[in-house]
């Protein structure tokens, strides 16, 4: 009786102690569960923020390599051949510029002398720099102007060479007037012309029937396009 007595104070404790543990078990089990549920969540943004960043570095790629993206490889030198009027062969060649819509010929005479024209379609000008003249000469671009250089800048892709026959070619002469005081600021000018032009003065011209019987033709530019046409561009001086 007396053992049974002793041992009996210690059953009531289990229950306690069991509760204890019960209880223990639940703080652990939310807090395990708290956890996993707060898991997903961060994992979603750590996942997001990553993928953004990927996509601003690739578009910061994608714009270094635009800008650095070498100048030639927008533009495309375009031989075109054909015989002038005695049968001899005009060396020209035209460098065009698809990105800024510029075409720059290259006249060499047969004194091998080489004369520079710039169709700049993106301001409606056109810039000539003859050899062996200290200026150069600006005229707004008209309608034939545009049709001619047309070719070259929407089907040069496709072509590195034009062969024109002499018998089907037009030729046509056209007279400008350069007048001495209309001298333009090259500072004002697109930077191509600067470019082209940074070495001369610059004088306005424009179209003219013919310098007449009083004038005197001083030298001529002769270009050919694509479109069997050959236009031999003669100056000459208004006084002042």
């Amino acid at each position: 009786m007396r053992e049974a007595f002793q041992a009996a104070p210690a059953s009531p404790l289990c229950p306690l102690s069991g509760l204890r543990r019960v209880a223990n078990s639940s703080r652990d089990g939310g807090s395990a569960a708290s956890s996993q549920s707060h898991f997903p969540h961060k994992a979603f943004w750590v996942s997001l923020s990553a993928s953004l960043l990927l996509v601003i570095i690739a578009l910061g790629l994608t714009g270094h390599l635009g800008l650095s993206q070498p100048h030639s490889q927008s533009s495309q030198t375009v031989r075109i051949i054909v015989p002038d009027q005695t049968g001899v062969l005009i060396n020209q060649s035209a460098v065009v510029d698809h990105q800024n819509d510029l075409v720059t010929f290259s006249v060499t005479s047969p004194a091998n002398q080489t004369s520079t024209v710039l169709f700049d379609t993106k301001h409606g000008l056109i810039c000539y720099k003859p050899v062996n003249e200290e200026s150069c000469f600006l005229r707004k671009m008209d309608r034939s102007d545009y049709d001619n250089v047309h070719s070259l800048l929407h089907e040069s892709t496709r072509e590195s060479q034009f062969q024109l026959s002499g018998n089907e070619t037009r030729r046509q002469t056209e007279f400008l007037e350069v007048l001495a005081a209309s001298q333009v600021d090259v500072a004002t000018l697109e930077e191509p012309l600067q470019a082209l032009c940074q070495d001369r003065s610059v004088h306005w011209t424009r179209r003219a029937e013919g310098p007449g019987k009083q004038r005197l033709v001083y030298f001529c530019i002769d270009i050919c396009f694509p479109s069997n046409i050959c236009v031999s561009v003669c100056f000459y001086y208004l006084p002042e």
